[in-house]
């Protein structure tokens, strides 16, 4: 039982929700000198928490939509589809998810103020909305850009402006940069599962364009962070080729996107775009220390 509640909240997804938290500290400290650790270890939660609940509601919503068909399905087996778990269990454990988010997120609104109320309620309405509602948002073609706000700018962004009470343009830099392999990681989920999700009626990115047009924005996701690196002005030159160091490994995973036949093949690139964009945040942050000087 265990095991299917863990299949069912996804742990392999959540350093892409832990990542920003960790960018956006970084950065306020390494600009100011100052961060707060109890915010932080708030936000880590409620982020986390966030994204458990969605990762539940996506397992029972796509399942009740007939989105996840165990016979034609080839990403890890769904606990709801498989009949591992009821379907009213998983939507509870979904709100009530959700609804802990809500209750740190009182708190860090009285942090922050009505900005940070406004990220809170974008945030959880995003996440029930990615499978909930008439049209979800993972049936259309804007997950990418869902999860580069949500994942990148907006984490980055809040949880900088809850260290600092203040937004840079360094805040937003970093979150588009670090959003992108995230949103890349959805793009790796959708090409797979291409085939099926137009039997279902689901209307990606790849559903909509095709696999070419899929490759590009591989492409563009993975490598263009690197090209906006030297628009951070709290890392001076000389410190870039910290981040930069995992060039090589995207330029290999998007090599590895463009030649491997669509299949089970893609969970394991799944998996190394997640580790990708855990490696770059965790680069990024320790080139933020390096330039502020705080090793010493």
């Amino acid at each position: 039982m265990v095991r299917h509640w863990l299949l069912a909240a996804r742990p392999k997804t959540l350093p892409v929700a832990i990542a920003p938290v960790l960018v956006g500290t970084t950065l306020a400290w390494a600009e100011t000198g100052q961060a707060n650790a109890t915010v932080t270890l708030v936000i880590l939660l409620a982020a986390t928490l966030i994204q458990i609940a969605t990762n539940l509601h996506n397992d029972v919503a796509d399942h009740e939509r007939g989105g996840d068909l165990p016979e034609t399905r080839l990403g890890p087996p769904r606990a709801t589809a498989e009949g591992w778990l009821q379907p009213a269990r998983v939507r509870a454990a979904a709100s009530l998810t959700f609804a802990a988010a809500g209750a740190l997120g009182v708190w860090l609104i009285h942090e922050g103020g009505w900005p940070i109320a406004l990220i809170g309620c974008l945030s959880i309405a995003a996440g029930w909305a990615y499978s909930g509602g008439p049209r979800p948002i993972s049936y259309t073609s804007l997950g990418e850009l869902f999860v580069w706000l949500f994942f990148g700018v907006i984490a980055v962004g809040g949880t900088y402006f809850l260290q600092t009470g203040t937004l840079t343009s360094g805040a937003v830099i970093a979150g588009a940069a670090l959003g992108m392999p995230a949103a890349a990681v959805l793009v790796v989920n959708n090409y797979r599962d291409l085939e099926n999700d137009r039997l279902v009626g689901r209307c990606t990115f790849a559903v909509r364009f095709g696999r070419a047009a899929s490759r590009a924005q591989y492409a563009l996701l993975m490598l263009a962070p690197f090209v906006l690196l030297p628009l951070l002005e709290s890392v001076r030159p000389g410190w870039w080729l910290l981040p930069v160091a995992g060039l090589p490994f995207a330029v290999q995973l998007v090599a590895r996107f463009a030649r491997t036949p669509p299949g089970p093949a893609f969970n394991s690139l799944l998996a190394a775009t997640a580790r990708f964009h855990l490696v770059f945040g965790v680069l990024l942050c320790l080139a933020l220390v390096a330039a502020a000087g705080r090793f010493s």
